[in-house]
């Protein structure tokens, strides 16, 4: 304590600042599926900067499995080989499921995520909205219209598919909904940004959460 002539100082001990540090364990995974139709190779990491090296046979499909690793942050390798000679479906249904497989490994125990994510995206006319709950039960649901049966080379049924396939391997549950658009490409291309961009918001870490469980069951 120290004397003044108007008045006493009095000078408190510092409190001590304590920052709740979460370790940060590798989310990665890689995983293989051979089948007689389709030879599938998938590497993730959730906590990447977006690279993509796709390669699936299938272009416009890279180029939207491209968009999907540069928006939701994921660093994916892809490599699939497939009996495109007789269409893309085998190729496409069998990349959702190999995904989704990494991402429900990647994600471990899901302690300290977000858990929820949603996005509402536009591509010039088109406006697509998707939601996530990593909930530990597969659901999809699809309101999408195209109004051409192909964009590029790729039957625009195989979107939905795709999408089913992953969240069903994922065990996530997945709603993509288009609020407007006619012009198929952007269509697709918001599906993809979209379910990205909530993803991403699905899997970041909560720094409040530390690492708890973000269910009041305990398990996810």
């Amino acid at each position: 304590m120290l004397e003044h002539p108007s008045r006493v100082i009095v000078r408190l001990p510092r409190t001590p600042i304590f920052r709740y540090v979460i370790p940060i364990m590798a989310r990665t995974a890689t995983l293989t599926r051979k089948t007689a139709e389709t030879d599938i190779t998938v590497s993730l990491n959730l906590d990447g900067s977006g690279l993509g090296a796709i390669s699936t046979g299938v272009g416009f499909f890279d180029h939207m499995l491209t968009a999907l690793c540069r928006h939701a942050l994921i660093d994916m390798d892809i490599k699939a080989t497939g009996d495109t000679h007789i269409d893309f479906h085998h190729t496409v249904e069998d990349v959702g499921i190999v995904i989704g497989q990494a991402l429900l490994k990647a994600l471990g125990e899901k302690r300290g995520i977000g858990r929820f994510g949603h996005a509402t995206i536009p591509m010039d006319e088109a406006l697509v909205e998707a939601s996530i709950d990593i909930s530990g039960r597969a659901y999809t649901g699809w309101d999408v219209r195209f109004n051409a049966p192909k964009v590029g080379e790729m039957d625009t049924e195989l979107f939905e598919e795709f999408f089913r396939a992953l969240a069903s391997n994922a065990l996530i549950a997945l709603h993509i909904r288009q609020l407007a658009g006619t012009n198929t490409h952007h269509v697709a291309e918001a599906c993809f940004k979209a379910t990205a961009r909530a993803l991403r918001q699905a899997i970041e870490p909560d720094t409040r959460l530390g690492s708890a469980i973000p269910s009041t069951k305990g398990a996810l």
